[in-house]
């Protein structure tokens, strides 16, 4: 009993970690998803009337999992057959352990790809 004292912190502690790492990962894979749903939207809508608009709305949709109030998007092209698109999109993260917040700042996630 008494070593099972002992070692339960640093089980609970590892525990709690690996779920922090978990959460984290999965908003980092669901902000790169959308950036690249939005790059493709992008990419295929140049004669659309506001190809930025469908860009972002192909963001929003792609980032379900994400707090949408949160996430800053960006598309830049000069719309050309040919030229770039490159979306970017970031996103704050806070990892806490035991209530306390050990990192905080913003993910982001650039896609780069080409007008057709």
């Amino acid at each position: 009993m008494t070593e099972f004292a002992l070692v339960l912190p640093i089980l609970a502690l590892l525990l709690f970690s690996v779920i922090q790492f978990g959460i984290l990962l999965n908003h980092y894979i669901t902000l790169t998803d959308a950036t690249r749903a939005g790059a493709r939207k992008a990419v295929v809508s140049r004669r659309a009337n506001d190809p930025r608009g469908v860009c972002l709305a192909a963001i929003k949709s792609a980032a379900t999992d994400l707090d949408w109030s949160k996430v800053n998007p960006d598309c830049q092209s000069t719309w050309q057959p040919g030229t770039d698109v490159r979306v970017t999109a970031t996103y704050p993260y806070s990892i806490s352990l035991l209530g306390l917040v050990v990192k905080s700042g913003r993910m982001s996630s650039t896609t780069t790809e080409r007008v057709e």
